[in-house]
This record gives structure tokens, C-alpha cells and sequence, in this order.
């Protein structure tokens, strides 16, 4: 029984945990992107990142296998290590590559454990709002530390199951609701009308689907590696069954309405469905919070020397210093949305796009590292010139789209919402109150 629920490797658990990590929060804050972009762009959009993202998690997947085959020739073990992508880049590329690894990918999995933690305490709001946002982030930053009592990616097992049934539950609860509910009285849709909100949107979306920062790991996690090739397209094929309907049908029933209100539940009635939906959430991000700290213990293990270490409780004790500066983040940055689309533009960019991409062209740029690669081009592709084609688009595209105008709107929309709100904001986007106790500013107005 500790086995089927507690220690998993195959294609299946590899397939829940890149599905069920994929898509959690951010498919509360997609009809708010698409209120942004349009209905037209939000759905062309969706399938264009998603294509791209299972591209570039495709590259990260043969990256990692050549470095392994390269490795255990030398005759070195990883039956107590976990390879991490900052290995994988030192390993072919060099110290340099190590060190932007490295940056990116911690930063990025930092600030994506930050979002769990305030989407937690945006979602508990719309149960029980006696307590503000920032008292529900302190009670939900110290729940979320129990995950350092998780050793790896293997004991995900059950959580991952578990966390993809929640977030198929809550999109399809968004899309019954939102057609139940109907087109409010005098709806408009007049997304894109700003360039501001259209690339904050858009860098949302690509934000959705560059979770794959924590590849490397799920691999590894696998009893067979090689296998794990086109998971994540097919975890990708899977979440647009959850992201496309929610998020379209939340735009038609509201509008620019979704302007002002980057939860999607915040538009919703209340009923026990609602309800079963953000306590089932709350969950998956907490789940997903367990996700995106993993890879930053394992990194600080490394480098106090204790990721050998086989106790649980020695290890879960020198893992929580990683989790005091995700709370404080959280605290100081409450910005529910646009905060998605920051870190999209400046981490998730590079971290998941532009550095596999170029990576994999360097990697193989030599005829002789070509003839003895350990994964040839996939059988769609079979040309290592088109993939070079492939991976040179992908660099530009996100580089100019997705770091640079996505960067400019989503550092503006953010520096907006500071100016509103300020940091340290006590009750993000929360309504006035309609109870005893001093009225909370209205959302903006965009």
C-alpha cells in the first residue's frame, strides 16, 4: 500500500504531475487574460504557448537524457542525487550556462511558490472573509511548510492524482457556473482595446504553460527517463480541455467585468458548489506550492551538503529556510494576476523557453556531437536543421513578444498596482465591506 501510494515512477505519475503542476491558480486568472486579449487572441494564444511549451519541455527532455547518457559513460551514479537543470546546462554547456540555470530557475520556482501562497489566501477570502488576505497568507504560509517533509518527485504520487481531479473539478464547475449564470445585464466585451492589457494578458498565457521549470526533476523521478518525451504535450492536450472552456465561457457570461476582478470566483455566486471548487483549490495549490519549493530544496541540500542525507526529518529541518522568504514575497506582493504576468515575462521566458532552446542548438551545433547524440530528432521532424529553424523562432519570438513588449506591459500593470494598493497590501481586490468594520478600497478601474 506504501508503494501504489507513496512511491511513484512511471509514464503515469510523470503524466499526472506535469499535468496536475500545469495548471493550478492560473486557471482562475485566465478569463481575467482573456477579458485582456479578447476572446479571438485567448484562445489562438492558449494553443500557440501550449505548442510551444510542450516544445521546449520536449528540448529540456533530450537535454537531460544526453547529459545522463554522458555521465554514466564516465561511470557516475545518481542513485542518491537528483539531476537538476543547472546540472544538465554545466554538464554540456559549461560553468556559465550552470550559473543562468541557476538563476532563472530558482528565481522563477521562488516566486511561483510566492503565487501559490497568495492565491491561497485570495481564494479562502471568498469562504470566510472575517480575516483579511494577509492574515489568511500568514495561517496558509506556515500550512504550505509542511512540505518539506516530502523527500522528491517519486512520493508526489497520490497528490498528483488527487491535485488534477481538483482542477478538472474547478474548471468545469467555471464553465457550468458561468453559462447557469448567464450574460450579465449589459455585458460588453471590448478586449483588446489597450496594448498595456493585451501583452499582460498574452504573458499570462505564456506563464500558464512554462510550467515546466521543474522537468528535469519529474524525470529523473521516472524508473525509465526516455519515456518521458511527449508527456508533457499530452498533459498539455489535456489542460486545454480545462483552460479553453473556463476561461471562455467565464469572458461570454461577464466581460470586461474581468477587468477589475482577476479571480474568477470573485464573480461567481455563492453556493456550495463555489465553495467545494476553492476549498479543492486550495488544496491543489498547496500541492502545487510542494511542487515548485521541491527543486529549491533539493538546491539547498546541495549547498549546505545534506542532499545525501536519508532522514526525513534532518532534511525537512534544513529545508525551511527556503520557505520564510516565499512568505515574506507574499506578504509584500499580494497582486493576485498581474503578478503572473511579471513573472512570466522576465523568468518563465527565459527560464522555460529561451535557454532549452538555445541550449539544444549549442548542445548539438558540432557534426560529431550530432552523429553521437543519445536522442536523434523525433520522427515528425527528422532534420536537425528544422529543429535549429524551430528553436531560433522560439528565441525570438519570446524574446521580443514575450520578454520585451510582455515585460513592458506586465512591469507597468504591476507598477500600477503597487501605486493603487501599495505593498504590503492588507486586502488585495477585496470589496467593501458590507458588515461592521471599515470599508476596503474597490478594485480599480482599468
Amino acid at each position: 500500500m506504501k508503494s501504489l501510494l507513496w512511491h511513484g515512477g512511471s509514464v503515469w505519475d510523470a503524466w499526472f504531475s506535469c499535468a496536475s503542476n500545469q495548471v493550478a491558480q492560473v486557471l482562475l486568472t485566465l478569463p481575467y487574460s482573456f477579458s485582456q486579449l479578447g476572446m479571438l487572441s485567448g484562445v489562438l494564444l492558449q494553443i500557440f504557448y501550449g505548442l510551444m511549451g510542450s516544445w521546449t519541455a520536449y528540448l529540456i527532455s533530450v537535454l537531460y537524457v544526453e547529459y545522463r547518457a554522458r555521465k554514466e559513460r564516465e561511470g557516475v551514479s545518481f542513485r542518491n542525487h537528483v539531476i537538476q537543470w543547472f546540472e544538465v546546462l554545466d554538464g554540456l554547456l559549461g560553468p556559465y550556462w550552470k550559473i543562468a540555470g541557476l538563476v532563472f530557475n530558482c528565481t522563477f520556482l521562488l516566486f511561483g511558490s510566492v503565487i501559490q501562497l497568495i492565491a491561497c489566501a485570495s481564494n479562502i477570502y471568498y469562504i470566510n472573509d472575517r480575516l483579511d488576505k494577509r492574515t489568511w497568507t500568514y495561517i496558509f504560509g506556515a500550512c504550505c511548510a509542511t512540505t518539506v517533509f516530502i523527500p522528491s518527485f517519486h512520493n508526489y504520487r497520490v497528490w498528483s492524482f488527487l491535485g488534477l481531479g481538483m482542477t478538472t473539478y474547478t474548471a468545469w464547475y467555471l464553465t457550468i457556473a458561468a453559462a447557469v449564470h448567464g450574460q450579465v445585464d449589459g455585458v460588453t466585451h471590448s478586449g483588446p482595446n489597450k496594448l498595456v492589457l493585451y501583452f499582460t494578458g498574452a504573458t499570462n498565457i505564456l506563464y500558464t504553460f512554462g510550467g515546466h521549470a521543474i522537468t528535469v526533476e519529474i524525470m529523473h523521478a521516472m524508473w525509465k527517463p526516455r519515456k518521458f518525451k511527449y508527456i508533457y504535450l499530452l498533459a498539455t492536450v489535456y489542460v486545454f480541455t480545462l483552460t479553453l472552456p473556463s476561461a471562455a465561457a467565464m469572458y461570454w457570461a461577464f466581460g470586461d467585468q474581468l477587468l477589475t476582478h482577476s479571480n474568477a470566483f470573485s464573480l461567481l455566486p455563492r453556493t456550495r458548489w463555489r465553495d467545494a471548487a476553492v476549498i479543492l483549490m486550495l488544496i491543489h495549490q498547496f500541492i502545487t506550492f510542494g511542487f515548485a519549493c521541491t527543486p529549491l530544496y533539493f538546491v539547498w541540500e546541495k549547498v549546505i551538503g545534506m542532499h545525501e542525507t536519508r532522514s526525513v526529518c534532518l532534511r525537512a529541518l534544513v529545508r525551511l529556510p527556503i520557505v520564510v522568504p516565499v512568505w515574506f514575497l507574499a506578504i509584500i506582493f499580494p497582486f493576485f494576476g498581474p503578478i503572473n504576468s511579471a513573472v512570466g515575462a522576465l523568468l518563465v521566458s527565459f527560464t522555460v523557453y529561451v535557454i532549452p532552446a538555445l541550449a539544444h542548438i549549442l548542445t548539438y551545433r558540432s557534426a560529431s556531437a550530432r552523429l553521437n547524440a543519445a536522442e536523434k530528432p523525433p520522427s515528425f521532424m527528422p532534420s536537425w536543421s528544422g529543429m535549429f529553424v524551430v528553436n531560433a523562432f522560439v528565441v525570438a519570438w519570446v524574446l521580443v513578444v514575450g520578454f520585451g513588449l510582455g515585460g513592458w506591459a506586465s512591469i507597468t500593470n504591476f507598477v500600477k498596482q503597487i501605486d493603487t494598493f501599495g505593498l504590503f497590501a492588507k486586502c488585495y481586490q477585496c470589496p467593501p465591506k458590507t458588515h461592521a468594520g471599515s470599508p476596503l478600497p474597490a478594485p480599480p478601474h482599468h
